[in-house]
């Protein structure tokens, strides 16, 4: 009987895990070997992870790391909306705002999440279904491929909603796509497209997620005709605007979102995993990983004792906004809040009551 080094035999009940058979070239099942995807299920908030669930992650990964028939780790969430938009802002808000030894204990588990991706003996294709923004993107950039339907978003959140893209990003985004990239990410947290993000080097491929009278098409949302406008800007990529928008959404209205051809791609791409040797892929990803590791290591403990320390201030103010505020309104009064500040007024409740969206 072969010995079991799992920490502890485990039910999921705030994600899915479940193991799917490899296919070969033909594309037909093999026998006793598996993809095992680990998927998010928190849609109807964007598939963003609460405690339980991150704990779920790491046990899924460490699981899937020692299972001899597993081939390859495939990460996503359910629906077509989002991979993942980071933390619960509702448990973040009513939970771990104001209370920073708690949220260190929570940093601990987001640490061992990311450090469980990258760490797993098998290769891990985060399959970006759609949104992957803040520690979303943190814990996609950790895998070792990303393979996304063209309707997916790619960026941060942190200095918009009181926090810092501290727990990966700013270790990673830099080896991807460049400082200036990376800079501009991560503090301005404008998204990139799908699009724009391969163009970067962030993804691995990109495959069409929109089909009208039965065709897929690009995402009619985004300029992907194209490289530069009459300007000489480079536009592929990048969302339309004006008249060009107002036509692309018309046509969206008339198709559907239909996931099979990114389906297909994670398929045929870890059905290449397959067809390699596995010690010699693992030793393959253990190096390369290296670079990132190089990083995530030195700064992670540093990290999480800023984060912590930070809800008793900008993160407290800022996932209560987000929380509270009414749909179209999730953000501080940025001038507001400098103002106070540049008048010496300490953080209190007062100043947070002062800056909320509740209060505008």
């Amino acid at each position: 009987m072969l010995a079991s080094h799992n920490l502890t035999e485990n039910t999921y009940s705030e994600i899915l895990v479940e193991k799917r058979p490899c296919r070969d070239l033909s594309g037909n099942p093999v026998e006793g070997l598996f993809n095992a995807w680990i998927i998010l299920n928190n849609p109807q908030q964007y598939n963003s992870y609460t405690t339980g669930a991150v704990k779920e992650v790491i046990l899924a990964m460490r699981e899937a790391s020692n299972d001899r028939s597993v081939v390859a780790v495939v990460f996503t969430g359910v629906g077509d909306k989002a991979f993942c938009t980071g933390g619960n802002t509702k448990e973040y808000a009513e939970y771990y705002a104001g209370n920073p030894q708690e949220y260190k204990q929570y940093m601990r588990l987001f640490n061992d999440m990311v450090s469980s991706i990258l760490m797993n003996d098998k290769p891990v294709v985060c399959r970006v279904n759609g949104m992957r923004i803040g520690g979303g993107q943190e814990i996609g950039m950790a895998c070792d491929f990303s393979i996304a339907q063209d309707f997916a978003r790619f960026g941060q959140a942190g200095p918009k909603h009181g926090s810092a893209p501290d727990g990966g990003s700013t270790d990673f985004l830099p080896l991807f796509v460049g400082i200036e990239n990376a800079m501009f990410s991560c503090t301005v947290c404008d998204p990139w497209s799908a699009y724009e993000a391969i163009r970067g080097g962030l993804v691995t491929e990109v495959v069409p997620a929109l089909r009208v009278n039965g065709e897929f098409i690009p995402n009619p949302l985004v300029y992907t005709d194209q490289w530069v406008n009459s300007k000489g800007q480079i536009v592929y990529g990048k969302m339309k605007t004006g008249e060009d928008l107002a036509k692309g959404k018309e046509l969206m209205k008339s198709g559907e979102m239909d996931l099979a051809m990114l389906d297909q791609a994670v398929e045929r791409f870890c059905t290449k995993l397959l067809y390699l040797m596995p010690n010699c892929l693992s030793k393959t990803l253990n190096s390369l990983r290296k670079h990132k590791l190089e990083h995530w290591d030195r700064n992670k403990e540093s990290n999480r004792d800023w984060l912590a320390l930070n809800m008793m201030t900008e993160g407290k103010a800022g996932f209560r906004a987000f929380n509270d505020g009414p749909k179209d309104k999730r953000e501080v009064d940025f001038i507001k809040l400098r103002q106070l500040l540049a008048e010496g007024h300490e953080w209190n409740d007062e100043l947070i009551r002062a800056v909320s969206p509740q209060c505008q």
